[in-house]
C-alpha cells in the first residue's frame, strides 16, 4: 500500500484544497500531533464518511507547549503515521514545518477566554491560546467543510467550537466519542510514555469516572457526591490528581447540582505521565 503524498507548503496546501473545492469537493480536515492511533483513525473513517476528500495535517504545534513540557520527546512516527493514513483512505498530509507556520515576524493570537479557564487551561497556561491559533491557521490554510475531533480533550473542542462560532468560521466542527484501548485506558499519544505498571495504575482513571457515572445514573444530582465517588477510585492509585471536575456539557461552567447534561473531567499524574479523561454524566 503506498502511502498518503505529503504537502508541507502552506501556499501548495491551499491550493490543492481550491482545486478541489473548483471540482464542487467536499474537503474534511483531521488535525493532529502525529503518533496515530486507532483514536484519529476513526477520525479519518469518519471524514471519509462526510467529504469527497480527508486531509489529516500532523504538526507538533510549538505554540501549545509550556517551557516545562515535553515538546522535544513527544512521539513522532511520521513513515508509520502516513501507512495509517493510507489504510483509512486518506488523500493527503499536510506536514509543515514550524517556521512556516510561524515565521520570524509571528504575533497574532486567538484567546477564547471562558470556556478556556480552570481545567487544562489553568494547569497548562498558554495552552488553549496555542490551540485555538494553530487550528485557525490549519483552518484558513486547508479550509474544510468539516473538521473532526476527539472528545477526549473535551475542553480542547469545547474552545475550538467557541472560537468557530466567534469567529464565524465556515467550518462544521464535529466531536466523535473517545476510543479506548482493551483495558478502558483512552486512546492517547503519551501512553507511550507509561510503564507495564503505570500503564495498570492508569486504569484508575477510568474506574473513577465510572464510579460516579453509576451514581448519577442511579439519581444522584450532588457534584460533590460524585465527586467523592470518583477520587476515592483516583486518588489511591495515581501520583497526583491536577483536577477532578464536574462541568456543564455545552459551556464547561461548573455545576453543584447536575441539573443539565454534565459530564466529569479529569487530569491526573501516572509516574511523570499526565493523563486526561472524561466521562458525560447526563
Amino acid at each position: 500500500m503506498n502511502d498518503v503524498p505529503v504537502i508541507a507548503d502552506l501556499a501548495a496546501m491551499s491550493a490543492w484544497s481550491e482545486a478541489a473545492r473548483g471540482q464542487g469537493e467536499r474537503i474534511a480536515l483531521v488535525p493532529t500531533m502525529g503518533a496515530l492511533h486507532a483514536g484519529h483513525l476513526s477520525l479519518l473513517a469518519e471524514g471519509r464518511r462526510r467529504a469527497h476528500r480527508v486531509v489529516l495535517s500532523i504538526f507538533v504545534n510549538p505554540m501549545q507547549f509550556g517551557p516545562q513540557e515535553d515538546l522535544a520527546k513527544y512521539p513522532r512516527d511520521l513513515p508509520g503515521d502516513l501507512t495509517r493514513a493510507a489504510s483509512m483512505g486518506c488523500d493527503v498530509a499536510f506536514v509543515p514545518e514550524a517556521a512556516s507556520m510561524y515565521g520570524p515576524s509571528f504575533q497574532t493570537a486567538i484567546d477564547v477566554r471562558e470556556v478556556s479557564r480552570g481545567l487544562c487551561g489553568e494547569c497548562r497556561p498558554g495552552h488553549f491560546v496555542g490551540v485555538a491559533t494553530v487550528v485557525c491557521k490549519l483552518f484558513n490554510i486547508v479550509r474544510p467543510h468539516v473538521a473532526l475531533f476527539g472528545e477526549k480533550d473535551f475542553q480542547q473542542l469545547a474552545v475550538i467550537r467557541r472560537m468557530g462560532a466567534d469567529l464565524n468560521l465556515p467550518v462544521e466542527i464535529v466531536g466523535l466519542p473517545t476510543v479506548r484501548e482493551p483495558d478502558g485506558l483512552a486512546m492517547s499519544s503519551r501512553n507511550a510514555y507509561l510503564s507495564p505498571a503505570d500503564r495498570q495504575r492508569a486504569g484508575a482513571l477510568l474506574a473513577g469516572l465510572s464510579a460516579a457515572k453509576a451514581l448519577a445514573e442511579k439519581g444522584e444530582r450532588r457534584a460533590s457526591v460524585l465527586l467523592d465517588a470518583a477520587t476515592t477510585e483516583i486518588a489511591r492509585r495515581v501520583d497526583r490528581i491536577d483536577y477532578l471536575e464536574v462541568r456543564a456539557s455545552d459551556d464547561l461552567k461548573p455545576l453543584q447540582i447536575i441539573d443539565r447534561p454534565a459530564v466529569m473531567l479529569v487530569a491526573a499524574f501516572v509516574g511523570g505521565t499526565r493523563l486526561i479523561d472524561n466521562l458525560r454524566l447526563g
